[in-house]
C-alpha cells in the first residue's frame, strides 16, 4: 500500500483465493460464540433451502480483510482500519468454496490527523470461484 498522496481513485487490489474449510466454521463459531444452526448443524441444514451449512457472514468478511492485508505492498502505510459502509451479505458461502477479493479506490479524503494524511474508501466485492459476488461493502482505511 502506498502513501495517501500516491493513491489514486481507480487503483485496484485483487487478492489470491482462499478456500473456506470445516475448521474455519468450527473455529469461528468457537471464537465468536455464534453457534447458529445455519453454521453448525449439518443434519438440520440438509433439509433447508441451502441444502448444507453456510459460512458465517462475519467469517467471510474476516477472511476478506485478511486476504486484502496479505495482498498489500510491504511496508503498509495503513495506520488503521477506519470503518465499513454498505456491508451486504449477497449470497451464501459453503464449506469448500474458494473466495477472493477485489477492492477499488473510490474516494480519498484528506484528514487533519497526528499520524495519517487521510482516509481512503474502497468499493469492495468478495466473489466465489464462479465469479459470483457473495459480499459487498465499502471499506475505509486511515493512511499515512
Amino acid at each position: 500500500m502506498t502513501r495517501f498522496a500516491e493513491i489514486e481513485v481507480g487503483d485496484v487490489i485483487e487478492t489470491a483465493g482462499r478456500t473456506v474449510t470445516e475448521a474455519d466454521l468450527a473455529n469461528f463459531a468457537g471464537v465468536s460464540g455464534d453457534f447458529n444452526h445455519l453454521h453448525t448443524d449439518a443434519e438440520r441444514m440438509r433439509d433447508s433451502s441451502f441444502g448444507e451449512r453456510i459460512a458465517h457472514g462475519a467469517l467471510v468478511f474476516s477472511i476478506a480483510t485478511g486476504l486484502l492485508w496479505q495482498a498489500r505492498e510491504s511496508p503498509s502505510h495503513v495506520v488503521a482500519f477506519y470503518g465499513i459502509d454498505r456491508l451486504r451479505f449477497v449470497s451464501p458461502v459453503f464449506v469448500g468454496e474458494t473466495i477472493s477479493v477485489r477492492s477499488e479506490v473510490t474516494e480519498k479524503e484528506p484528514r487533519d490527523h497526528p499520524t495519517a494524511s487521510g482516509t481512503v474508501r474502497y468499493g469492495t466485492t468478495v466473489s466465489n470461484g464462479e465469479g459470483e459476488t457473495v459480499l459487498s461493502c465499502e471499506l475505509l482505511s486511515l493512511v499515512e
